[in-house]
């Protein structure tokens, strides 16, 4: 989607702060005992008190049956969220989108349960960073290949692997739009950035192989070689001098950029 009109940016704007309080309110949930159905549930009921509808509920095929993607450890994108009870040391990617006013918003953060080891915590602090950085790159003149070089370069740093086959996206007149937007890429090339447009940027890493399967349901990507994945994830609107991020948590609104 390309920004038409200035009341599109504010459904944008609001949409999104709607969704990062449900990000942060149910990652306040992630504690030991608690299930991702419940979790999943919980999230739920914050949609319909900020008066938002699910985007991710019933889409695709076969039909995706929650509101929320939970993936857990080894656990990469499009977990189901079922029966299984968080433990301490686990970690896990929440990652939710919704409609409000006819436009749809995407986000996502990985969060640890209880004490999680130092190798997690580096983890999830890179794919933080490799985010970060392909927000940097999301100005007018840049490129499609530009954002991937970015979080590539990071994943590099840290000495991370990445699954090629997953990435981000454009978002709002749909829940999955184009372009297609890799944790790699190569500056200058692929398609030119123009004000206004809206991207879903996802940049996932992993600790061992990034070598991916499909579950059976259909759904869950997981690494093969059972290596922990972090994803953090935020709509942008691209602009001239900087990205404006329309899903930050209440944490991050708080916070100077």
């Amino acid at each position: 989607m390309i920004i038409q009109t200035e009341k599109e940016r504010e459904i944008l704007r609001e949409g999104g702060k709607r969704l990062g309080s449900i990000l942060e309110a149910t990652a306040q949930k992630c504690v030991p005992g608690v299930s991702l159905k419940e979790l999943d549930e919980y999230a739920h009921s914050l949609m319909k008190e900020m008066n938002v509808r699910p985007s991710f509920l019933g889409f695709g095929s076969p039909p995706f049956p929650a509101v929320m993607c939970i993936s857990v450890n080894e656990g990469v994108v499009h977990g189901i969220p079922g029966d299984y009870i968080l433990k301490e040391g686990d970690i896990l990617t929440l990652d939710s989108g919704i409609w409000y006013e006819g436009l749809a918003t995407d986000s996502a953060i990985t969060v640890g349960v209880g004490t999680i080891s130092e190798e997690d915590k580096r983890l999830i602090r890179a794919a933080k960073d490799a985010r970060e950085a392909q927000i940097a790159a999301a100005v007018v003149g840049n490129t499609i290949g530009d954002i991937g070089a970015a979080s590539e370069e990071v994943a590099r740093r840290y000495g991370y692997d990445y699954p090629l086959e997953l990435g981000g996206h454009g978002v709002g007149k749909a829940v999955h739009e184009e372009p297609f937007i890799a944790t790699y890429g190569k500056k200058g090339r692929g398609e030119k950035l123009v004000d206004g447009m809206v991207l879903a940027l996802e940049p996932i890493l992993v600790r061992g192989n990034a070598n991916v399967e499909l579950a059976p349901d259909q759904w869950l990507y997981k690494t093969r070689d059972g290596s922990r994945s972090a994803q953090f994830e935020h709509t942008v609107i691209v602009g001239s001098g900087e990205a404006e991020i329309v899903t930050k948590t209440p944490t991050e609104r708080s916070e100077k950029r």
